[in-house]
């Protein structure tokens, strides 16, 4: 498997836990589907439904597919400031030097934001469910009467 930017064979790497293809020369690394699918669950736990679309729109680029050298695309990584390439045919996505943190750090936020909006949206209904309790609603008639 050669490097698309570089076109230098790539090696097996482990990075955070995971088995993955890097270059020598310019550090990039080849994500498999499921390595980067592995890359995300270490840092977000509440499902891939809770993490949104990968892939919104994406541009052509003259990088050849690692693995079977078709022209990998150019996306916005989950509407994210973060660009990285992938593979139409689904053999998986090319990230530069360090993008893998920059992955796992953006799915920190995401699930801290996510668990954020859990917690308001169960206070919320208990707020709710309060307010329809009979007391409170017989307290609020009583306020107008």
């Amino acid at each position: 498997m050669k490097c698309p930017t570089c076109k230098t064979d790539l090696v097996p790497t482990v990075r955070h836990k995971i088995a993955v293809k890097t270059c020598s020369s310019c550090q990039g690394m080849w994500f498999e589907r499921q390595e980067l699918d592995e890359l995300e669950d270490e840092a977000f736990d509440f499902g891939e439904d809770a993490k949104g679309t990968l892939v919104f729109s994406s541009t052509p680029t003259t990088a050849p597919c690692p693995e079977c050298n078709a022209p990998l695309r150019r996306f916005r990584y989950r509407l994210y400031d973060l660009e990285m390439d992938f593979c139409e045919n689904q053999h998986g996505y090319w990230l530069d030097a360090d993008e893998d943190t920059r992955v796992l750090e953006l799915m920190k936020k995401e699930e801290a934001e996510t668990k954020r909006k859990v917690i308001a949206e169960d206070q919320w209904a208990m707020t709710l469910k309060r307010m329809r309790k009979g007391s409170f609603l017989s307290k609020v008639r009583d306020l107008f009467h």
